[in-house]
């Protein structure tokens, strides 16, 4: 037999076969060793390799990572640079006392300019490789894991694209940068917004006008969004006969146009008026129902989204689900509320309670956080930020104020006012560029003109209808001067674009986001720029103090016979009108501000006697140091000093003394009752007490702010 193998090879015969395998394994060493070292060998370059290409992909992130951050910086200098042209203009326009143009509508064409220059004027950075198939999914992943080579990379998930736009998809690092989350307007933006309107209410001319405005924000909006929905379906009917619906578009989608669209935001209008003084009485009825109609609008949209009829049928009517999504809008506004509310007073408690007045820069900051978070923890709870934040604004101004010292009273006016004028500018500075950067546009001609029309059919719906059945029972009319320059301020602003760019997922709301920011464009611009002129034409008074009530005129006053038998129910028909306010002040005045703030009657003078250990830990000290009575800007909210008016014949003599051009002799003797202090205090404020007219013929006039 032949010698097989590497013994062979080696010259080993068939008797060196017969060694031990140890001594065998001796003359084969160099073999094996020659073959090891050329395995190693491969190895050794087969991992150098790897490394290499390890560290070019490394390097490549970290370069990508580089040029990321730089484009991060860019676009946020794009934004600070708008801003800050921004304010250099309006103070040129300020300072030329020149009105056709906000500085909202400014900060809206500089994002115009921007946007067209990132659109047109820079080159294409990035590409698509190419797009892969999932076709045995049957939904879309938020995050999806992607071996590539035996390495997972990780995508998360931006949004759907129609098939016709796969080859037109944005290429452009820089305009992505510039296209933010929306999330980013809700969580950012909006609170500082929502809250400054909340914390800067004039709370005497609100109240005073307290039951207008909320029919106004709730039922006006209500029927604002049903009329401009229903009119929507019309017009998508309309565009699917003649071909140019090219997607679902339901009667929900509409309704939610319709919520979205609602939201007024009459910002230019209202500056005018501040800056020029306009009308108290129509500042208040314009701003009011804009804050609390933001607050409906959402909560509505909100409703309308959660609507799901039982069957196959998703979008058909179904009155177990539409009385579902009405306990859904009470118990998610009723809920914000309380949420706002109650983190204002918890707020109050804490710095009633701590010396933090002593550092005013930690209560400051403690304020500000505190305000902050209720957006937060609303939303996270499952209900609305801007309900919260609203009402938690409008009780830290009622009672936290209070308890601030005086740095810190001057520092959140003005850091809130700051943030409120940055993060609006911001958005309307957005709303120009995206009209240009978004990628999701879908201009249909006919749903625009279609919705400026139900959109003023629907405001109009809003404002007439509503004033006549208010006049019915206000005393102080809304004339038809208010009643046209309120139909002219319903503008749209950073609300409606908030909401519609919050969701553009499908064809409908993508198409809903294209129109908001066209009307939104045309009604800052044009509307707002028609203020001032408007004004002039409806011969609406200017130059007002915001202290001083209106003018007495025929509608205003109710005149009632001194000695006759409806002096009686006349007086009782005034204190009636007023008894809702006037039975939450006294509980206000005698419980809640001693509770919270360090002004008010001890409450040992107002809660019983069992309560005194109670009383006196809720007490504060300052309370006993300072006896004086309550003195609030919002205590007069109902009537004011002058409201009790004495006239004879051609004399008229008010409570505070002054009198006409005539001179009258007349008297008034009060009768004195032993009343409780804040019951003095009450009636001081409101100007009421029991007095009795002692000449006969005397005529007891009364003028009525208290506007229902």
């Amino acid at each position: 037999m032949e010698p097989d193998g590497d013994a062979a090879r080696l010259g080993l015969g068939r008797a060196a076969r017969t060694l031990p395998p140890r001594l065998l394994l001796l003359p084969l060493l160099p073999l094996l060793l020659g073959r090891g070292l050329r395995v190693v060998a491969a190895a050794s370059s087969s991992g150098a390799a790897a490394e290499d290409s390890s560290a070019m992909e490394e390097l490549a992130t970290e370069k990508e990572a580089e040029e990321s951050h730089r484009q991060d910086s860019v676009s946020l200098l794009t934004f600070i640079l708008l801003l800050t042209l921004t304010i250099l203009t309006i103070w040129l326009f300020k300072h030329r006392r020149v009105r056709f143009l906000h500085e909202t509508g400014l900060a809206m064409i500089y994002g115009l300019i921007v946007g067209v220059i990132l659109r047109y004027g820079t080159p294409a950075t990035s590409g698509h490789d190419k797009s892969l198939s999932c076709t045995q999914e049957d939904r879309a992943f938020s995050t999806l894991l992607v071996n590539v080579s035996g390495k997972f990379f990780e995508y998360t998930l931006k949004g759907e694209i129609s098939p016709g736009k796969i080859n037109s998809v944005e290429q452009n690092d820089m305009l992505r940068k510039v296209t933010f989350d929306p999330e980013v307007f809700f969580n950012i933006l909006l609170p500082p917004i929502i809250f400054h309107a909340g914390y800067s209410l004039k709370k005497r001319h609100f109240f005073r006008n307290l039951g207008s405005i909320l029919a106004y924000a709730f039922l006006g909006t209500a029927v604002s969004c049903f009329i401009i929905g229903n009119l929507m379906y019309g017009v998508v009917k309309l565009m699917k006969i003649v071909g140019q619906l090219s997607d679902k578009f339901y009667y929900t989608d509409c309704l939610f146009f319709g919520a979205i669209i609602s939201a007024t935001d009459p910002v230019t209008v209202l500056a005018i008026f501040n800056e020029l003084h306009a009308d108290v009485d129509l500042y208040a009825l314009l701003f009011g129902e804009s804050v609390l109609n933001d607050a409906v609008a959402i909560v509505l949209s909100s409703s309308i989204v959660a609507y799901q009829p039982a069957g196959l049928n998703t979008h058909a009517f179904d009155a177990a689900a539409f009385f579902k999504s009405v306990g859904i809008f009470l118990g998610i506004f009723s809920g914000s509320f309380t949420m706002g509310a109650v983190t204002g007073v918890v707020t109050a408690l804490v710095t009633k309670f701590t010396k933090l007045h002593c550092f005013p820069l930690l209560e400051t900051a403690l304020f500000f956080l505190m305000s902050w978070s209720t957006f937060l923890l609303a939303e996270a709870c499952g209900f609305t930020g801007v309900v919260a934040v609203l009402f938690c604004g409008i009780t830290q101004a009622h009672y936290t104020y209070n308890n601030l010292s005086v740095e810190s009273r001057s520092r959140t006016k003005q850091l809130f006012e700051v943030l409120h004028f940055l993060a609006e500018n911001f958005i309307f500075s957005y709303m120009g560029l995206a009209l240009f950067t978004f990628q999701k546009h879908v201009f249909s001609p006919v749903f625009i003109i279609g919705a400026f029309v139900a959109i003023f059919l629907g405001r109009a719906a809003h404002v007439y209808p509503l004033s006549f059945f208010l006049n019915l029972g206000r005393r102080h009319k809304i004339g038809w001067n208010f009643q046209h320059m309120m139909m002219f301020s319903g503008l749209r602003g950073a609300m409606a674009f908030a909401l519609a760019i919050r969701d553009t997922a499908s064809y409908a709301r993508q198409m809903m986001f294209t129109t908001t920011l066209l009307i939104v464009f045309f009604t800052v611009w044009i509307v707002g720029g028609g203020t001032t002129p408007m004004l002039s034409w409806l011969n609406i008074r200017v130059g007002v103090d915001p202290d001083q009530d209106p003018p007495p005129s025929n509608d205003s006053f109710q005149v009632l016979q001194g000695d006759g038998p409806d002096s009686a129910g006349g007086n009782r028909t005034k204190q009636e009108s007023a008894w809702l306010f006037r039975l939450w002040y006294s509980f206000d005045h005698n419980y809640l501000k001693p509770i919270l703030t360090h002004s008010g009657p001890p409450l040992t003078t107002t809660l019983p006697a069992c309560c005194g250990l109670l009383a006196r830990c809720l007490t504060s000290p300052q309370v006993y140091d300072n006896q004086e009575p309550l003195r609030e800007e919002d205590s007069d909210f109902i009537l004011t000093e002058g409201d009790l008016t004495l006239t004879y014949g051609d004399s008229t003599v008010t409570a505070n003394g002054s009198s006409g051009s005539h001179t009258a002799s007349t008297s008034l003797e009060g009768s004195r009752r032993t009343k409780s202090s804040s019951e003095e205090v009450l009636e001081r404020d409101l100007g009421m007490g029991d007095q009795k007219v002692s000449s006969r013929g005397t005529r007891l006039v009364f003028p009525l702010e208290d506007n229902a």
